[in-house]
Protein backbone atom coordinates (compact mmCIF):
# COMPACT_ATOMS: atom_id res chain seq x y z
CA UNK A 1 0.00 0.00 0.00
CA UNK A 2 2.31 2.75 1.18
CA UNK A 3 1.30 6.39 1.22
CA UNK A 4 -1.81 7.56 -0.59
CA UNK A 5 -1.28 10.38 -3.11
CA UNK A 6 -3.44 12.70 -1.01
CA UNK A 7 -1.37 12.04 2.12
CA UNK A 8 1.83 12.53 0.12
CA UNK A 9 0.61 15.94 -1.08
CA UNK A 10 -0.25 16.92 2.51
CA UNK A 11 3.24 16.02 3.68
CA UNK A 12 4.89 17.90 0.82
CA UNK A 13 2.71 20.96 1.50
CA UNK A 14 3.59 21.02 5.18
CA UNK A 15 7.36 20.53 4.78
CA UNK A 16 8.19 22.38 1.56
CA UNK A 17 10.64 25.28 1.68
CA UNK A 18 9.21 27.20 -1.30
CA UNK A 19 6.23 26.96 -3.63
CA UNK A 20 7.58 24.31 -6.03
CA UNK A 21 9.67 22.35 -3.54
CA UNK A 22 9.36 18.57 -3.66
CA UNK A 23 12.95 17.42 -3.25
CA UNK A 24 14.44 19.28 -0.31
CA UNK A 25 15.91 17.09 2.44
CA UNK A 26 13.05 18.04 4.76
CA UNK A 27 10.40 16.81 2.32
CA UNK A 28 12.31 13.62 1.53
CA UNK A 29 12.87 12.83 5.21
CA UNK A 30 9.22 13.50 6.04
CA UNK A 31 8.05 11.16 3.27
CA UNK A 32 10.48 8.46 4.38
CA UNK A 33 9.32 8.83 7.98
CA UNK A 34 5.73 8.32 6.87
CA UNK A 35 6.70 5.15 4.98
CA UNK A 36 8.76 3.90 7.93
CA UNK A 37 5.82 4.42 10.27
CA UNK A 38 3.53 2.57 7.86
CA UNK A 39 5.93 -0.37 7.60
CA UNK A 40 6.38 -0.48 11.36
CA UNK A 41 2.63 -0.89 11.76
CA UNK A 42 2.65 -3.50 8.98
CA UNK A 43 5.17 -5.61 10.88
CA UNK A 44 3.00 -5.72 13.97
CA UNK A 45 0.62 -8.01 12.09
CA UNK A 46 3.01 -9.57 9.54
CA UNK A 47 5.92 -10.66 11.69
CA UNK A 48 7.45 -12.99 9.10
CA UNK A 49 7.51 -10.55 6.18
CA UNK A 50 11.29 -10.49 5.88
CA UNK A 51 11.36 -9.09 2.35
CA UNK A 52 9.61 -5.92 3.44
CA UNK A 53 11.76 -5.77 6.56
CA UNK A 54 14.83 -5.47 4.33
CA UNK A 55 13.17 -2.53 2.58
CA UNK A 56 12.47 -0.93 5.95
CA UNK A 57 16.10 -1.25 6.98
CA UNK A 58 17.20 0.35 3.71
CA UNK A 59 14.71 3.19 4.21
CA UNK A 60 15.95 3.85 7.72
CA UNK A 61 19.55 3.94 6.48
CA UNK A 62 18.67 6.31 3.66
CA UNK A 63 16.81 8.61 6.05
CA UNK A 64 19.79 8.52 8.41
CA UNK A 65 22.08 9.63 5.56
CA UNK A 66 19.78 12.50 4.65
CA UNK A 67 19.54 13.54 8.30
CA UNK A 68 23.34 13.53 8.57
CA UNK A 69 23.55 15.65 5.42
CA UNK A 70 21.01 18.14 6.75
CA UNK A 71 22.79 18.30 10.09
CA UNK A 72 26.06 19.03 8.29
CA UNK A 73 24.68 21.87 6.14
CA UNK A 74 22.24 23.50 8.59
CA UNK A 75 21.91 22.42 12.22
CA UNK A 76 18.96 24.72 12.85
CA UNK A 77 16.85 23.15 10.10
CA UNK A 78 17.92 19.71 11.33
CA UNK A 79 16.82 20.51 14.87
CA UNK A 80 13.45 21.84 13.77
CA UNK A 81 12.82 18.82 11.56
CA UNK A 82 13.57 16.13 14.13
CA UNK A 83 11.46 17.98 16.67
CA UNK A 84 8.58 18.31 14.21
CA UNK A 85 8.72 14.66 13.15
CA UNK A 86 9.50 13.51 16.71
CA UNK A 87 12.18 11.17 15.42
CA UNK A 88 14.52 11.51 18.39
CA UNK A 89 13.92 10.75 22.02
Amino acid sequence: MGISPERKKEIIESFKMHSSDTGSPEVQIALMTERINYLTEHFKTHKKDHHSRRGLIKLVAQRRKLLNYLKKIDKERYGKLIERLSIRK
